[in-house]
């Protein structure tokens, strides 16, 4: 059995190899072989010096491309391109991996029973959140601090799609459903996701079923830039964005009049409240859903704009 691991990586040096050190230490049975590809999605910083570094000093483990279009979702199916592997699992440039990671993440899908899976992620353990933020219970806002993904400790299947950071799939599913949407993904400084779980929710759409490992385990770590209420309200706006490039059609006048009204009392809890987790909460659903009249109102101007756009075939 072949495994592919895609690491995509944007101007990080120093955390890409902080990444593959720990990637470079995992440990899979003798009958697996794997491998790394880092894809250079045009950095301007020492990143090819780091990678072409880790592929020598593991030569034939690991690979580096370059791929100067902007965008993740373009280096990620440029990476799919280029894998040999049967399994393609996923990666970002700052997190660290345990070390049966891979094969804990990879091994459920040899049989052919699920089509994909997701693990746990989880911020370092060092990172001590500030008060106004939660990271638990009904207002945990970790997904847009380091793509916090913790179903718990019990394996089972997933009712929704996993993060980019920690999943895998059969190579088989890219060449049925197509690759990820370059609509959608981080493209140099835009928040802009969605481009990982439109795939997964693809793949449910079409009857496939998804793993979650709690086995399967990385830490992401928690840029210093990220712990400000300024980056949290900008990532649930282009949050809100994406969700609505995600569906195949413009919201109607209808639920535009919904949405507004849903969000009202929204605003005014994230005013009035008096607990500061459940304010900024409040404050983060209402960008969220700014951002989604925002996409809708860009989207309606735009001529002969038909819906949903295609993903790349493999």
């Amino acid at each position: 059995m072949q495994v592919t691991v895609i690491l995509c990586t944007y101007n990080r040096c120093n955390s890409l190899g902080r990444a593959l050190e720990s990637i470079a230490e995992s440990s899979l049975p003798e009958s697996v072989n794997w491998e790394v590809l880092v894809v250079d999605n045009n950095s301007t910083d020492r990143t090819r010096e780091v990678a072409e570094g880790f592929c020598r000093q593991h030569f034939g483990r690991f690979r580096y491309i370059f791929e100067p279009r902007q965008g993740l979702s373009r280096a990620r199916n440029t990476g799919i391109r280029e894998a040999r592997g049967e399994i393609i699992a996923f990666v970002d440039d700052d997190v660290a991996v345990e070390p049966r990671w891979l094969e804990e993440l990879t091994s459920v899908l040899h049989d052919g029973q699920w089509a994909g899976a997701g693990g746990r992620i989880l911020p370092v353990r060092s990172f001590a959140p500030p008060r106004w933020l939660a990271l638990d219970g009904p207002r945990n806002l970790g997904m847009s601090l380091c793509a916090q993904f913790d179903l718990g400790n019990a394996p089972a299947e997933l009712k929704d799609a996993p993060f980019g950071t920690n999943m895998a799939f059969r190579r088989e599913m890219f060449e049925k459903y197509g690759k990820f949407r370059t609509d959608l993904g981080r493209c140099s400084n835009s928040l802009m996701s969605n481009e990982d779980t439109e795939f997964g929710r693809r793949l449910m759409t079409g009857g496939e079923r998804l793993r979650y490992v709690p086995s399967a385990v990385v830490y992401h770590e928690v840029q210093e830039g990220r712990v400000r209420k300024q980056f949290f309200l900008a990532w649930w706006f282009d949050r809100g964005r994406g969700s609505i490039r995600e569906d195949d059609k413009i919201p109607g006048a209808g639920e535009i009049l919904k949405l507004i009204s849903r969000t009202l009392p929204t605003a005014m809890g994230s005013v009035l409240s008096f607990d500061p987790q459940r304010r900024f909460y409040r404050k983060c659903m209402v960008w969220h859903a700014a951002g989604k009249l925002v996409e809708a109102y860009r989207l309606s101007k735009q001529p002969g704009y038909k819906g949903r756009r295609q993903p790349e075939s493999v």
